[in-house]
């Protein structure tokens, strides 16, 4: 949920080609130096111990995408600076976190310190580790979600995917939110210069911002419904849901290219559930 609007060292950005790894290296090198003013920004909206799937404002409290989670093993991928974690931590989960950045692990450290879950609850377990390459067992988890997390700022997608399948049990939950890939298509500006078509759909050219040395400093990827949809598949999932929020009346906030004028007009999110065959 971020359109790289933080860093000061981010010079222009279009649609370029970048490796793997220097996707990597980019993001991680920009959420370590935005976490502290994303979260200042963002933090009254999506709480110390909330779990927010989106800029939309839907909340697992009202939708409950996981289902029961009291005494599951969870893992959320791309944590950020743990809120979802914490909630589940909260409603009696065995929360574990894992984010590339040691910038929103800190935030998700001095959540913990200011802000103490409940009586009862068993803190998070937050670790630093790169989304494709996870530091857990096979089948550790009986859940994994994603919310935002990771999955627009990989490259390779597919080896995200591919680690979730591995660290799941057999119908284990996997769930994620990810930008609609519709948006793709439009400006990521939140006034009517952002209602007009300016690019193609199916063009998979990932976003870039660069520095003044030209150096990469941020990347978004895009993939289409039917790319997620494969994947999902080739990784061994089922398609089980797909929510697509629609924007509420009630949430006049602006977040990135997320408003309520195109929000009224366009989805903004989309949300896959699915399940782990076997």
């Amino acid at each position: 949920m971020s359109e790289g609007e933080y860093s000061p060292e981010i010079i222009s950005g279009g649609y370029l080609s970048i490796g793997e790894e220097e996707s990597v290296r980019a993001n991680r090198s920009y959420w370590d130096g935005s976490a502290e003013e994303y979260l200042a920004e963002h933090g009254s909206f999506l709480g110390a111990s909330e779990f927010v799937w989106c800029p939309e404002g839907v909340r697992e409290d009202d939708v409950r995408l996981l289902g029961d989670v009291v005494k599951q093993q969870v893992l959320e991928i791309g944590c950020g600076a743990g809120q979802c974690s914490r909630w589940l931590a909260e409603h009696g989960a065995l929360a574990t976190g894992v984010d590339l950045s040691s910038g929103m692990l800190e935030q998700a450290s001095r959540l913990q310190r200011e802000q103490p879950l409940a009586d009862g609850a068993v803190p998070p377990t937050f670790l630093q580790a790169d989304a494709r390459s996870l530091p857990f067992p096979s089948g550790s988890f009986d859940i994994a979600f994603s919310s935002y997390g990771a999955l627009p700022f990989v490259k390779d997608a597919e080896s995200v995917l591919a680690e979730a399948a591995r660290v799941l049990r057999p119908g284990g939950l996997w769930t994620f939110s990810v930008t609609h890939p519709l948006r793709w298509m439009f400006p990521d500006v939140p006034g009517e210069a952002g209602l007009t078509v300016e690019y193609s759909y199916f063009d998979r050219t990932p976003y870039v911002e660069v520095d003044g040395s030209g150096q990469p400093v941020y990347a978004e990827h895009h993939r289409t419904m039917g790319d997620w949809v494969r994947l999902l598949i080739d990784a061994g999932f089922e398609l089980t849901g797909l929510t697509e929020p629609e924007w509420p009346d009630d949430n006049e906030l602006s977040w990135g290219g997320w408003s309520p004028l195109r929000g009224r007009l366009m989805p903004g999110t989309t949300i896959f559930s699915t399940r782990l065959r076997g």
